[in-house]
């Protein structure tokens, strides 16, 4: 997992077993850092009514506004399966919001060890923001 912060790889580590999910079994755990330098984590939170789950990217993004953040600098998504996985198309629109075409997202395995490194641009690179409004 070169290049990969450690101390976002090692809380992710930590924090993945408080994820529930019982339906899909797929545990899912994200931490951000803002441009602050603080750190912020959340877990996926799956319910009975599958359109009210919700992912550890969105947990982690939303924690870290819910204390006063504005700019994402870099995102960490952690799962338990053989590969990583990039956060979802709504993950992905929130996270536009408060990152920019640079803020780094990093997608790790924790049972094969195996990282993948994407800008937001690379996986989102026409997105919908406030300049689409013309308020």
């Amino acid at each position: 997992m070169d290049n990969v912060p450690l101390d976002m790889v090692n809380l992710a580590k930590e924090i993945i077993k408080n994820s529930y999910a019982p339906y899909s079994k797929y545990n899912v755990a994200s931490v951000v850092r803002t441009d602050n330098n603080n750190v912020y984590w959340g877990v996926n939170i799956e319910n009975a009514s599958y359109g009210l789950t919700m992912c550890a990217e969105r947990v982690a993004i939303f924690n870290a506004i819910s204390h006063g953040e504005k700019k994402i600098k870099e995102i960490l998504v952690a799962v338990n399966s053989e590969e990583p996985a990039i956060p979802c198309g709504a993950c992905l629109q929130v996270l536009s919001e408060f990152g920019d075409d640079d803020t780094q997202i990093y997608s790790i395995s924790l049972k094969s060890n195996k990282s993948k490194f994407y800008k937001l641009k690379d996986l989102l690179p026409y997105r919908f923001s406030s300049k689409n409004l013309k308020i």
